[in-house]
């Protein structure tokens, strides 16, 4: 088989990013990266926020949040009455779980493809209530339909209290069927959290078509959103129930208001956040999708034939428009937390390449992304460097 062919470049996008030339950024997924002229759009922000900050959070603040909010969740297919924008995703799955209530007997189910910090919010809330935290072991190559399967048989309807499944898994870079998912839960009375922290931008799938009680989502990874900007989409029957985590003075202003206002809290990133729109929409939004995953695509290919791995067994991730692929390490490499760290810090200082590693179900693996800064070469210098790094452990 031959290896794909790599996207054609779209003429300019590198400059727009002010990253360093010299380092090959192939780990979009994790923190993003800003435009500069998105940059730009934040830093006049903060400019009128210390020329004078009493004007800046007392006269009109709340309305611009509300008028920004209401642009992202166009943007996302969501109810801007039931989204409200926090930080990033987990912050919004922290909201969630310290608003449900959880009871001693009750459980929390998640999968074993979950984002670890999420995992530890889930586990905390359980500590917590007395609830049990459980998680469900799919397999890397299950089917859509093996996957709803087992998240049915999951279910234990009466006790388990909430589901939180991915739509785009962090660690194994999978396309979940989250909506199929959502209708099985619905079925057994079960609410679902849905993890999207890597859709906006990436997937054009809405979130109402989604249809889960919860959703979250940062724009601050593949919509070109500075970081700290995040949605949290809540169904209407759920949305009085939602409580910041912190309370402050808009509280008795319900929900998003309420999630939102946090008082000093920087708010540049989120009003900057149309900017970023702007960026994506000016490059073409399908015409990014489609690059970023067809370049994600070569380089798992290119990087895995170098590393012995044959194409069938290269992990699929189950959708056209998904930008980042999974490669196995060889056995014995990075199966262990701090080893996938250690691996990671090698990569980036001896190859000054930045790559994702992550360590799951005892393997080591390689997560990389596909971005418009991105070229062929990149993943190529990485396909013939790689190999000779990992002999010297």
């Amino acid at each position: 088989m031959t290896v794909p062919q790599p996207p054609e470049p779209i003429p300019g996008a590198r400059l727009l990013f002010s990253l360093d030339p010299s380092v090959s950024h192939l780990n979009h997924g994790s923190f993003g990266a800003v435009p500069i002229v998105v940059q730009r759009a934040q830093q006049r922000l903060r400019d009128e926020m210390e020329a004078n900050p009493l004007r800046f959070f007392t006269q009109g603040l709340v309305d611009r949040i509300t008028h920004t909010r209401r642009h992202l969740a166009a943007f996302l297919g969501a109810d801007p009455d039931g989204t409200a924008l926090v930080g990033n995703a987990t912050t919004g799955v922290a909201v969630v779980l310290q608003s449900l209530g959880l009871r001693p007997g009750e459980e929390v189910l998640t999968t074993d493809h979950g984002y670890g910090a999420v995992a530890f919010s889930v586990e905390r809330e359980c500590r917590r209530t007395g609830a049990v935290s459980r998680t469900l072991p799919v397999p890397l190559n299950a089917t859509d339909e093996e996957v709803i399967e087992i998240i049915r048989s999951g279910l234990r309807p009466g006790r388990t209290r909430l589901l939180v499944v991915d739509q785009i898994t962090s660690p194994t870079a999978r396309l979940f069927p989250v909506a199929a998912i959502v209708g099985v839960a619905r079925e057994q009375g079960v609410p679902v959290l849905v993890d999207g922290a890597h859709a906006p931008g990436m997937l054009p799938t809405t979130v109402a078509s989604v249809g889960a009680d919860f959703w979250v989502g940062n724009l601050h990874k593949w919509a070109y959103a500075p970081r700290g900007t995040a949605a949290l989409v809540v169904a209407e029957p759920w949305r009085e129930r939602i409580q910041p985590l912190v309370v402050s003075w808009e509280q008795d202003s319900g929900f998003p208001t309420r999630v939102e206002w946090q008082a000093t809290l920087d708010y540049t990133p989120w009003l900057a956040a149309p900017a970023g729109l702007f960026n994506l929409r000016t490059l073409g939004v399908d015409r990014v999708r489609a690059h970023n995953a067809a370049l994600a695509a070569y380089g798992q290919r290119v990087v895995g034939d170098a590393l012995g791995v044959a194409p069938s067994h290269l992990p699929e991730p189950g959708g056209p428009t998904v930008s980042m692929r999974l490669i196995p390490l060889p056995p014995g490499v990075a199966t262990t937390l701090d080893a996938a760290r250690a691996l990671r810090a090698r990569i980036a200082d001896r190859l000054a390449a930045e790559v994702a590693v992550a360590a799951w179900n005892g393997r080591g693996w390689l997560r990389l992304c596909g971005q418009v800064y991105n070229t062929p070469d990149e993943y190529d210098r990485l396909a013939v460097r790689l190999p000779t790094l990992l002999a010297q452990r």
